[in-house]
């Protein structure tokens, strides 16, 4: 899979369609993520998938370690 970045002005408007609160950028990844919904939107082509249905769900491990400042 490419190493693509998403555009940062796309990433300033775009919010959880559940919680409507902002997310984070995991490059790595390729996810939006959303830590007050626990989930992970992917990232397809370059594209946000921004399904709650498509999004993969945090574990408990994770939520914690991402809650951390």
């Amino acid at each position: 899979m490419p190493d693509s970045d998403i555009d940062p002005k796309l990433l300033e408007i775009l919010v959880c369609p559940v919680t409507k609160a902002t997310l984070r950028y995991d490059r790595a990844r390729q996810e939006l993520v959303s830590v007050e919904a626990g989930l992970a939107y992917p990232i397809r082509d370059g594209i946000p998938i921004m399904l709650v249905d498509e999004a993969r769900r945090l574990d408990d491990a994770e939520k914690a370690r991402l809650k951390q400042p």
